[in-house]
């Protein structure tokens, strides 16, 4: 099946947008001519430099609807790792995501992913509430976004990790959500939720961490007397103060320092800080 074609979305990602058969021309979010079919109907953007492929069979009926994650994405017939566009707050705000489409049957909405040190962790809340980075790289997808695809749909959670070694583990947990029962998930400081453990050899750090708000440097809620957000030099759902650290710095490998790297205690301890993370969510 040929993959969708590309076009630069939010911050210069390159998404792919699955095209509509009827088009007309008009101007995109973000700037240039760009077409769409039946646009009040929620079709993707395609570039008017594009010709698009033809459709798989279970799109010839007619226009795309705006996907809400990777699982929608996969259904409409397009099952190619890349980055999309989503749109968990309704049809106005595209949001740039990668999809992982291969790993254990795809559908994976990534929502976090680090693999080379290029774009800082060490940021303040309101960047981790909206997102940071580019989806074709290392990027955060925003705890706001994250807590409407959970108010929506029943989510598992896969994380995957790998060290310098190339050697590689995961975790699964099958129930993951982000303040679900809150009035205000932001006032509720993006609560994590996650249950039902699977081990890919990875261990259980993520567990101790369920049931705690969002600390970032300039947001403590974490529950020990100093910030830990600060300490482990991150920001996470920290408790007292953490067993995974996947925002913390780009250490490459074995540090000196104590958890202020990208540790998964259970897998490689405190002072190991991995090369390669994802964290993915997945409907249940």
């Amino acid at each position: 099946m040929p993959s969708p074609p590309l076009y630069h979305g939010a911050g210069g990602d390159q998404v792919r947008a699955p095209p509509c058969r009827e088009s007309r021309e008009f101007l995109g979010p973000w700037g240039g001519r760009q077409t769409a079919g039946r646009r009040g109907a929620g079709c993707a953007l395609v570039p008017l430099s594009s010709r698009p492929p033809p459709p798989p069979p279970a799109l010839e009926r007619g226009c795309l609807q705006q996907p809400l994650d990777c699982d929608d994405i996969y259904a409409q017939g397009y099952q190619v790792d890349g980055v999309y566009l989503i749109y968990p707050s309704g049809p106005s705000v595209p949001v740039p995501v990668f999809c992982d489409m291969t790993t254990e049957g795809g559908k994976w909405t990534v929502f976090q992913k680090r693999f080379n040190g290029s774009v800082s962790f060490f940021r303040g809340w309101n960047d981790y509430k909206l997102g940071f980075g580019r989806a074709d790289g290392e990027y955060w997808l925003g705890l706001q976004n994250l807590h409407l695809l959970t108010l929506k749909q029943k989510y598992e959670l896969r994380v995957d990790l790998e060290d310098f070694e190339n050697n590689t583990a995961a975790a699964k947990y099958a129930e993951f959500s982000i303040s679900p029962n809150a009035v205000s998930a932001e006032e509720d400081g993006y609560t994590l939720y996650v249950a039902g453990f699977e081990d890919g050899g990875a261990g259980d750090s993520l567990s101790y961490h369920s049931g705690q708000k969002f600390s970032t440097f300039d947001r403590d809620q974490d529950l020990f007397v100093q910030n830990c957000a600060a300490l482990s030099s991150g920001a996470f759902w920290f408790r007292s103060c953490h067993f995974a650290n996947l925002n913390g710095f780009y250490l490459g490998g074995s540090h000196l320092s104590y958890a202020n790297g990208i540790n998964w205690a259970q897998w490689k301890g405190f002072y190991y800080s991995l090369k390669r993370t994802e964290m993915k969510i997945r409907r249940a």
